[in-house]
């Protein structure tokens, strides 16, 4: 997650419970994420130092610039911690054709561990994995 938007503080504090993601085509985690899942947070940089439970995911097919916002004040206060909908993600939304909305609980703090996005992409801000050891370095 993005350091500035301080969103794993929001998670440990309970504010957040909700993780969205917003794409121009059809990637993870749309059609991968299940109830039932385990999801674990990190900040860009950083190890990974939360899992949750997820509990609900819900996907969108945006039909334009409009429709986003729509889409995204309705969770901006359980994604963001904030019901007024900040320039900043307004801006990120823009153009984006789907949406996906992952619900979660159950939060947890854990050891830190870095993980290796080897075959995933450096940039990749999305992992799904049967067995998480399986990328732990």
């Amino acid at each position: 997650m993005k350091p500035s938007w301080n969103l794993i503080a929001n998670v440990i504090d309970g504010t957040k419970t909700v993780e969205s993601r917003w794409y121009k085509s059809k990637r993870c985690p749309w059609d991968r994420v299940k109830i039932g899942d385990i999801l674990y947070f990190k900040d860009v940089g950083k190890p990974v130092s939360i899992k949750s439970r997820v509990t609900r995911v819900e996907q969108y097919e945006v039909r334009d610039n409009e429709n986003a916002i729509k889409i995204m004040n309705k969770y901006s206060l359980a994604d963001l911690g904030t019901s007024i909908l900040p320039k900043e993600v307004e801006d990120y939304i823009t153009n984006k054709k789907y949406a996906v909305f992952v619900h979660f609980n159950n939060v947890e703090l854990v050891s830190p561990f870095a993980i290796d996005k080897k075959g995933y992409g450096m940039q990749c801000a999305w992992i799904t994995t049967e067995n998480v050891n399986d990328l732990i370095i």
